[in-house]
């Protein structure tokens, strides 16, 4: 029988990965694909089964949890992931997996704001203090620490304001004082940005975003690189209850997985040529887009990064609201709504949200966060000029 490899082969190139991972599961049945299984009641053969080891219950997922899973350590260079059904229920699964009652936890200001509000909600009331720091602190870390810091949380680039952080700098401080160190990489997916050779324990993915690429499946993922760390998080994730997600979500986000690098391709391309295009408009005060050679930390990202997502920001010259407004509220093919990483163009106005404590936000002007999806840029831009003619009154 013709034997096809499905394990991987280290000397292969990601696409070319990404093409093989999680598939060993459908060769049984002779698919392509892994088969879907629902199911909430695992049946056993016998009484020892039953109360051995293995998965007991749905909640820990069926064959096509495990696919996905396997190609998403594959790619990413881990030991082992974890699913959650979201991917802020992956960034409080992380959380909640290395911290107890009277420690407390670095996080930079730059974070996603709803694990700000889960650091300061509740885990404030477990009994677990937050500090933020300045996303550009790097080495500066080391002062911060204190006996009872249990964890430092990173995001980079920033959520909104696009910050890169000096991730090899903190985690070489978090390591020499014993103190774990978790990523939100959900920007680079794992594909242009890996938290492992940098030095990082935990790295939390939104698969919601380019993983699954079609804006209809909400998933995410801890990754590990140390197998202690993958079974803490497992536990975690049992205790809590969460599950794994729908298996048709799994489905979809492991089918995401083979055209990913062409989807970011491209909207890492047109999102370049936009944020270029805008960064020439004088209604245009910034452009945070870290690829660009006028972001304040892009030689970090040439440092660490191999390519970009398609999601930047803009801070655009004080206006009146009402014209904001107009230019927004206009537009044909950027919808209003959170979240990015799907095939369609996305663009919220997001000054309101900033929540910083310690890297004050003092830009006058309106933050505009855009993700730029699969249609021309040429389009895209077409469609911007005439918003900045409606901004204009």
């Amino acid at each position: 029988m013709r034997k096809v490899n499905d394990r991987g082969d280290p000397t292969w190139r990601l696409s070319t990965r990404l093409m093989r991972a999680g598939r060993a599961q459908g060769r049984e049945s002779g698919a392509v694909n892994p088969p879907i299984q629902r199911g909430s009641t695992v049946l056993f053969p016998d009484i020892e089964a039953l109360h051995g080891p293995g998965k007991s219950y749905g909640l820990e997922g069926f064959g096509i949890h495990d696919a996905l899973t396997e190609a998403l350590a594959d790619i990413s260079g881990a030991t082992g992931a974890v699913l959650a059904p979201s991917g802020l229920a992956a960034v409080t699964t992380a959380l909640l997996s290395f911290t107890r009652a009277g420690g407390e936890v670095l996080v930079t200001d730059s974070v996603y704001a709803p694990t700000r509000r889960f650091c300061d909600g509740l885990l404030t009331r477990h009994g677990v203090t937050t500090r933020y720091f300045d996303p550009r602190i790097g080495a500066g870390i080391e002062a911060m620490i204190s006996p009872s810091t249990q964890i430092i949380f990173l995001e980079s680039p920033g959520s909104l304001t696009l910050e890169i952080q000096d991730a090899p700098a903190i985690t070489r401080i978090a390591k020499a004082r014993g103190i774990a160190t978790i990523i939100d990489d959900t920007w680079s997916a794992g594909l242009h940005f890996k938290p492992f050779d940098h030095g990082v324990d935990v790295s939390v993915q939104a698969l919601t975003k380019y993983q699954a690429g079609h804006a209809d499946v909400l998933l995410g993922a801890t990754l590990a690189l140390d197998p202690a760390h993958v079974a803490r998080l497992k536990q975690t994730v049992k205790e809590l209850g969460l599950g794994c997600g729908a298996a048709e979500d799994a489905y979809l986000t492991l089918r995401g997985l083979r055209t990913m690098p062409l989807r970011i391709e491209r909207q890492s391309a047109s999102g370049l040529a936009v944020a270029e295009w805008l960064s020439r408009r004088p209604e245009v005060a910034r452009v945070l887009h870290p690829a660009l050679a006028s972001h304040p930390d892009h030689a970090l990202f040439q440092r660490d990064f191999t390519g970009a997502a398609g999601v930047f920001s803009i801070v655009l010259k004080p206006v009146a609201k009402a014209r904001l407004a107009a230019m927004l509220d206009g537009l044909a093919l950027f919808g209003l709504g959170f979240s990015w990483g799907g095939y369609e163009s996305l663009v919220i106005n997001c000054t309101e949200q900033e929540t910083r404590k310690v890297a004050r936000w003092t830009e006058p002007g309106a933050l505009l966060r855009f993700s730029i999806g699969l249609e021309d840029p040429a389009d895209l831009i077409a469609d911007l000029d005439a918003g900045f003619a409606r901004l204009a009154g």
